[in-house]
């Protein structure tokens, strides 16, 4: 049996998906998953298709270097993928990527020269790009006999039109590469292929990736047009822990009057921010929803509205909207947010049958209602493998 593992790896965690080809299609076998790599006590964890947990356990890691342990992690799951299924042959890898740049919009296999072109990317997604390049690195290590394809998370926002990439910069750092380029393109891509295939992929659509990482993405005629993320990651809607939208100008004063530096100012907008910053509780949806706290009670209302907005927005960019859907932790599994959110857009014609929003149901809109309103799970590590399996076939 053939396989393809898929690497999707953060500053302190790495997911992974195992797929095999069946009857022409991709199934997952096994999710695994490696928590806290940075910390004292990392967890191993794998899961079946049907989200069974099989394995769950610590490993020892403590005596393991700190820019080692991703490799390592890598290599934990190989050898627990060779132990529990030695009938397999993993054929390749595949990699979540974030940043594509200009140079790249479609999957690639990676060589030295696209590793050192990705590379010189990382001043556009510091936070991301290292963890991504270095998870590749290691599967070359590990592995060096097995191709290793990239998918990027800016590809499917690649053909935006130009007016909306723009930011009215002088023109010579737009030609440097200053512009809006959005991600969470996996996510999007996944959902769109499976309104396609549900026959509604020709729809003004907007989709709403919504998690502790937020963004919301305007699709027409299958292809994003618009999308609430830029030129990083920290744009768009407020987040976990990150500011979202926030005028340059504040910036500025707390350079000169707080004296923060640049690492300083990078650490309050990606991680003191957001939910986070305004509940000060947590920048967990859950916790905020039972913190039984006015603070809370305010950043679950700020997010909520912002989506809100962004809606208006990005329903301007399509000049119309027919079909709304919610991905992602908070927009697949909280039905107060999406109430929330959807109650400010009923000047779209949105109508929203409550016990179905309540049920997380496919269709939580209304038969009469003008809009189309969905609840979509998303998956990029299985838009990863498919990536990697029209690339090797």
């Amino acid at each position: 049996m053939d396989t393809i593992l898929t690497v999707n790896g953060g500053s302190s965690s790495l997911k992974c998906g195992l797929y095999a080809l069946r009857a022409s299609e991709l199934h997952c076998l096994f999710h695994l998953k490696v928590e806290n790599l940075l910390g004292d006590t990392t967890l191993f964890k794998v899961r079946d298709e049907d989200n069974r947990v099989l394995d769950s356990h610590q490993l020892e890691c403590q005596s393991v270097a700190l820019d080692e342990r991703h490799q390592f992690a890598l290599r934990e799951v190989l050898q627990w993928v060779e132990a529990h299924l030695p009938e397999s042959r993993l054929i390749a890898t595949g990699h979540r990527v974030v940043h594509g740049g200009d140079l790249f919009n479609t999957p690639i296999r990676l060589d030295d020269a696209v590793l050192e072109q990705l590379r010189s990317f990382i001043p556009l997604a510091p936070l991301h790009q290292p963890y991504n390049l270095k998870l590749v690195e290691a599967c070359r290590a590990l592995a060096p006999q097995l191709p290793v394809v990239a998918c990027f998370d800016t590809m499917f926002h690649a053909a935006q039109p130009r007016l909306e990439r723009l930011y009215a910069l002088p023109r010579h750092l737009i030609e440097k590469g200053v512009h809006r380029y959005g991600f969470h393109g996996l996510s999007y891509e996944y959902i769109q292929r499976q309104l396609s295939l549900g026959g509604a992929g020709n729809l003004k659509t907007v989709a709403c990736h919504l998690g502790a990482g937020a963004s919301m993405c305007a699709i027409r005629d299958g292809r994003s047009i618009a999308s609430s993320m830029g030129f990083t990651a920290v744009e768009g809607l407020p987040m976990g822990s990150r500011t979202g939208n926030l005028d340059p100008g504040v910036l500025l004063y707390l350079m000169r009057e707080e004296n923060m530096d640049v690492d300083a100012l990078e650490k309050l907008i990606y991680k003191e921010s957001g939910w986070l910053g305004v509940s000060t509780i947590s920048s967990d949806m859950k916790e905020l929803h039972q913190a039984n706290d006015p603070r809370a009670e305010e950043a679950i209302d700020m997010f909520c509205y912002r989506v809100a907005l962004e809606m208006g927005r990005l329903g301007a960019a399509l000049e119309g909207v027919e079909q709304v859907v919610f991905s992602g932790g908070v927009g697949e599994n909280d039905a107060d947010v999406r109430a929330r959110v959807l109650k400010r857009c009923r000047w779209l014609g949105i109508e929203i049958d409550n016990e179905a929003n309540q049920r997380n149901s496919g269709i939580i809109s209304t038969p009469d209602s003008k809009v189309t309103v969905r609840v979509m799970p998303t998956n990029e590590e299985a838009m990863i493998a498919t990536h990697v399996d029209e690339l090797l076939h």
